[in-house]
């Protein structure tokens, strides 16, 4: 529409899934709740094609990318592991990995969610813990499927913010609670990753990409549920969409 203001658009990830004898390609929503609500902007599936997506074309169109969680969790073969965990989604992995990458590169604004920021941490050479309630000394991290959503998602834990980074910055304090829903978590930190935030037992919870030139953040935890309601999960939202229109306008 002529003199309507143009919303930036962020590409979000999507996994591949088996209904019946089709495979499709899906996106929670709660992801798409997040660019709308907290983002405030359009939001683009980008489909697992792996090497038939064309990543410098759908790059030099976005103005963010958004890398979701899954139920699915990343191959081991990516970092260097043999404890398979299904369910896999081999065709997301063949997508974003490379993607990822490319998008820090070309300056494009990315943040990156529980399987996000697992894929992130493997891009960069990183590791994971396949199962984390079988790491010793680690506090419960996965919630418990069987109570509503609305405690599944509640928080459950504390982070201890790094007192420099941009998670403190836009919380406005080191001392927050998050909720936790993963069975797997960062073992080795990837090369130029960052700490921006660990659990009380010592698990990083999120990190930044050191020296880019755009907004880059990964976190462990959903700030994308019911995010217009919890301040500081709309802050990360806020954030990441105020960069999305820098890139948008040219600005990085």
């Amino acid at each position: 529409m002529s003199g309507t203001k143009r919303k930036p658009l962020i590409g979000v990830s999507a996994c591949r899934k088996q209904i019946d004898p089709h495979p499709f390609n899906v996106v929670g929503e709660k992801y798409i709740d997040g660019v709308v609500d907290g983002a405030d902007a359009m939001a683009m599936m980008i489909p697992p094609l792996g090497s038939r997506l064309d990543i410098e074309e759908l790059l030099g169109r976005v103005d963010g990318l958004l890398l979701t969680g899954s139920p699915s969790n990343i191959e081991p073969q990516h970092y260097g592991g043999n404890n398979s965990v299904p369910p896999h989604d081999p065709h997301r992995d063949a997508t974003t990995l490379k993607l990822l990458r490319r998008a820090v590169e070309r300056a494009i604004p990315l943040l990156a969610i529980c399987r996000g920021c697992q894929e992130v941490n493997v891009a960069y050479g990183g590791t994971l813990h396949p199962q984390l309630d079988q790491v010793e000394g680690l506090i419960r991290h996965r919630e418990d499927s069987t109570r509503p959503l609305d405690e599944q998602y509640a928080p459950t834990h504390k982070l201890e913010l790094t007192d420099t980074g941009l998670l403190a910055s836009l919380a406005g304090t080191t001392d927050v609670s998050v909720n936790s829903l993963h069975t797997q978590g960062v073992a080795k930190l990837g090369a130029g990753l960052v700490v921006e935030a660990t659990a009380p037992d010592g698990l990083i919870e999120a990190f930044s990409v050191q020296g880019s030139a755009a907004f880059s953040l990964a976190v462990q935890w959903h700030p994308e549920w019911k995010v217009a309601e919890n301040p500081f999960y709309l802050a990360i939202f806020r954030a990441f969409g105020t960069a999305c229109r820098q890139r948008m306008s040219g600005a990085i």
